[in-house]
């Protein structure tokens, strides 16, 4: 009997646990694990598809020198030499690593020791800095230390939950799905801020349609009212914060009810209504996302919202905080082992004193004494040429970093650049000198912290492939050919574990909250059955914060100017994420159900906006900036405010000829943080007329290799059940897709009216590609087609569409997929709900099963619904 392992998601900072049970080499089955804190069984889209993406498609599987497949020794004895000649040549702080969230705390914990202990530098900085870095700093200044005072469990306790820009039902749908809870037993009432409309906001009590960068002002707004309204807590504040001369003369100078509301641009009414909802309910809880972190001003954001806490007395205690939560899996774990470049470890800075305590601690010969080079200036630095040696693990950033172009010209002129990844080919690795194949969800063995500071562990329930190696060991070998390696003699995950947990309590005296001594001798066995734990018990209940008098500190934090409209970029852009898909799709990719939410990367753009610049629905649309462009599928919706704009982050040049987003934001920085601000980037669209429009579809067959590339203007593709699916549009004779269709017998229609040609080859009986192209007609539904990738016995009838004695036009159409868990289609939950009069979301449920997962689609299902009946009423009258 095959053995389920207990262990940990992959993608968001929820950390929901996971019982993985492998039932063959590469495939697995996976369900929630009732038993973890964080989630209590319960998986989003993108957790229950996870044994999808456990194949080897795409993956490094031994380590590359250039194109050349070389041995470990080799590779890692070349990292080695030429970090070392470039230290001793330039300088430690000639050479940089760039980390991520998606390593675990042990692989932060040795690639910080090495860099910021023996290299010398602190140039080591993650793309947990494009996240959340701006509310690590707004801890730091309000607390003294990076701690996020709430749990999960507050959000139970809680009689109002603030949501400021934060898409939870897509971008963290099981803490969504405790809020919906919290609302059906406690009636718990929701607010939303947010510019846009997000299926977040649907069924919330309000919803604040702030303007983008305005947070300060709200909150400011917020602590004005609260101040006249006399609930701010005069005796806490005396005992337990301190405020900085002129705060309250400014909190009580141009912040009321109009002119806030004229700030924010939204009805004075609304506002009203908000903070006296919050004035009147003492159990609040402020959550807060990448809508607050993702800014230029983003750490004034977040010390505007504690700000109002502290205030009230809103801290501390069950039901009422601010609450952080993270993007990453294990973005908490790199920050508490030091994985930014301007904290140096166990949440220590680089004062003089804890610098020699660091230093003491590891007998590191060369401590690093002040910051490194954040994300953005990192980068800078090695495209001036400061930078000469880099070392990119577990991420993207010629894709995720803002003026991605300038990205990829640093890391092409970087003299030495090394990628240590699971997949072979990305926009980043086609620039490195060597790729060192690194192990993958399913194979890795250590913790993770999620956004509660939960330690949960990860455990390896697959074998490692070809040569692939944890990341801890890559480092550590490299450290110890360095020339280090007593510092660097790990054999095992705990190994470095307890050498963390020891680090810090080492001369703790309870300046720090983070604080592990209890783990610092654990035993390996223990280790291997370690249960999820959280640090740090109820921090601030006693109203003493990490601070050197012991109380926190209001933060004067003043609204910044809002740049009207450009003559040249009139639009504004906001960048994000799609629900069921994750950062470069290099593993959500690989799932054909995750695919079908969001098939293309659209642009969301407003219908008024869209009338004045001539663009339609489906149209194609270029987006262009200061820094760049990129060509979208449109569409339209009024969910967008006027004059804004909304792109994804996921597509990369592996995949698709458009929707580069990274191309497009400013690479402008938050001045405390370093976070860069992705979500007002000034910005034009412009429609783009294309010729002819079609889609490709290719059966996956040995040898195919990478995807293709197609040579036409828009080219997306998604994997699907036995192959893959492109849609396609462009100018001139498309007859040139034909050179991409493989082997076999060929069958073709062609209907000059319209301008459409369908072609099909065919093997043995089975599918092996068809390619529909149309100029004026209109293209059938591709869900029977990719039925056929699968199907013996296929002839040229396949042309039609549809299957035998099926009626024109029905080719099993389900419509945009809408419930990934169950693979529901739009047309399929219109169908139900007409035929069986359903009349609520739990109804559609028991009818079809959509919702009844993870829930993130019930917020489209209540749209569907309220639609389907407004129609039905409008026929029937």
């Amino acid at each position: 009997m095959t053995t389920s392992i207990r262990t940990t998601c992959a993608y968001c900072g929820v950390g929901c646990g996971i019982s993985a049970t492998p039932t063959g080499p590469r495939s697995v089955t996976i369900k929630g694990d009732e038993a973890h804190p964080a989630n209590g069984g319960r998986l989003c889209s993108k957790g229950t598809h996870l044994g999808e993406t456990v194949g080897l498609t795409g993956r490094l599987l031994h380590p590359m020198v250039g194109n050349k497949r070389t041995s470990w020794d080799k590779a890692l004895d070349l990292v080695a030499r030429r970090f070392r000649e470039t230290i001793a040549r330039h300088g430690p702080d000639s050479v940089a690593f760039y980390v991520s969230g998606q390593l675990l705390t042990e692989d932060y914990y040795v690639a910080n020791k090495l860099m910021k202990g023996f290299i010398g530098s602190a140039n080591i900085d993650t793309n947990s800095r494009l996240c959340m870095s701006s509310a690590v700093a707004g801890h730091n200044r309000a607390f003294g230390e990076d701690v996020v005072p709430a749990t999960y469990d507050d959000l139970e306790e809680a009689d109002l939950i603030v949501l400021v820009g934060s898409n939870t039902a897509w971008c963290h749908p099981i803490v969504y799905q405790r809020i919906q809870a919290a609302r059906a037993t406690r009636g718990t009432k929701l607010v939303v801020i947010d510019p846009r409309r997000t299926e977040t906001c649907e069924g919330a009590d309000l919803h604040l349609p702030v303007k983008p960068g305005t947070d300060v002002a709200l909150m400011n707004g917020l602590l004005a009212w609260c101040d006249v309204e006399g609930i701010t807590d005069s005796a806490y504040l005396a005992d337990h914060v301190n405020a900085p001369e002129g705060f309250w003369e400014h909190i009580r100078t141009d912040h009321d009810l109009w002119t806030t509301a004229k700030t924010c641009d939204i009805a004075p009414a609304l506002l009203e209504q908000f903070y006296k909802l919050f004035v009147a309910t003492p159990r609040t809880v402020t959550l807060f996302s990448q809508g607050i972190n993702q800014s230029i001003r983003g750490t004034d954001q977040v010390n505007a919202i504690i700000n109002v806490h502290l205030a009230a007395g809103r801290i501390g205690k069950p039901g009422a905080a601010p609450f952080s939560i993270t993007g990453q899996p294990n973005a908490m774990g790199g920050r508490e082992v030091g994985g930014l470049a301007s904290t140096l470890a166990a949440h220590m800075d680089f004062v003089p004193d804890n610098v020699a305590r660091v230093g003491r601690f590891w007998a590191a010969p060369a401590m690093a004494t002040k910051p490194g080079l954040k994300a953005v200036d990192l980068f800078r630095a090695i495209g001036e040429g400061r930078i000469k040696a880099l070392w990119v693990m577990a991420t993207n950033p010629a894709v995720s970093l803002p003026d991605a172009g300038r990205v990829r010209e640093a890391l092409e002129t970087c003299p030495f650049v090394v990628v240590s990844d699971i997949i072979a080919d990305t926009d980043t690795s086609v620039h490195a000198d060597v790729r060192l194949p690194a192990a993958g969800w399913g194979e890795k063995d250590g913790t993770v912290t999620n956004s509660d500071r939960t330690v949960s562990r990860q455990r390896p329930f697959m074998s490692l492939p070809g040569e692939a190696k944890p990341d801890w060991w890559i480092v550590k070998e490299v450290a110890r050919r360095m020339g280090w390696r007593n510092a660097f003699a790990y054999d095992r995950p705990a190994d470095i574990w307890r050498e963390h947990a020891r680090l810090t309590a080492y001369q703790n005296d309870g300046a720090r909250l983070l604080n592990l001594r209890s783990h610092a001798t654990i035993g390996n066995d223990a280790y291997d059955a370690m249960e999820p734990f959280r640090w740090g018990g109820t921090p601030f209940a006693d109203g003493r914060f990490p601070t050197p008098d012991g109380k926190a500190r209001l933060v004067l934090a003043k609204q910044m100017d809002i740049q009207s409209p450009l003559r040249d970029w009139p639009m504004t852009l906001n960048t994000g994420r799609y629900r069921d898909q994750w950062h470069t799709m290099t593993r959500t990719g690989l799932a054909p159900k995750l695919a079908r939410h969001r098939e293309e990367p659209l642009v969301e753009i407003h219908p008024q906006d869209a009338e004045a610049l001539g663009i339609a629905d489906r149209d194609l649309a270029r987006v262009q900036t200061a820094q760049g462009n990129s060509l979208f599928r449109v569409a339209i919706s009024e969910g967008q405010r006027v004059g804004e704009i909304f792109t994804p982050i996921h597509w990369t040049d592996q995949i698709s000829s458009g929707g580069r987003t990274g191309l497009l934001p400013r690479p402008l920085v938050d001045p405390h943080s370093g976070q860069p601000g992705f979500k007002s980037t000034p910005a034009s669209v412009e429609r783009v007329a294309t010729e002819w429009k079609g889609f490709l579809i290719l059966r996956d067959r040995p040898g195919m290799g990478q995807p293709v590339k197609l040579p036409c203007l828009w080219s997306t593709r998604i994997t699907v059940p036995g192959g893959a699916l492109y849609e396609i549009a462009g100018n001139g004779d498309p007859a040139r897709l034909d050179a991409f269709l493989p082997k076999g017998d060929r069958a073709e229609a062609m209907d000059v009216t319209r301008g459409t040609r369908r072609v099909a080859t065919i093997s043995e009986g089975r599918l092996c590609a068809i390619l529909f192209v149309t100029r004026t007609g209109i293209l059938p539904s591709r869900d029977w087609l990719i039925r056929q990738l699968e199907v013996e016995g296929v002839g040229g009838s396949v042309l039609a569409a549809r299957g035998p004695g099926s009626q024109p036009g029905a080719s099993g159409d389900r419509g945009a997929t809408i419930c990934v868990c169950f693979d529901i289609g739009l047309n399929q939950i219109v169908a139900a709900i007409r035929e069986q009069q359903l009349v609520d979301v739990p109804a559609i449920g028991k009818a079809l099963g959509a919702g009844t997962n993870c829930g993130s689609c019930r917020p489209a299902l209540a749209n569907i619904l309220a639609q389907t009946s407004q129609e039905t009423l409008h026929a029937a009258e």
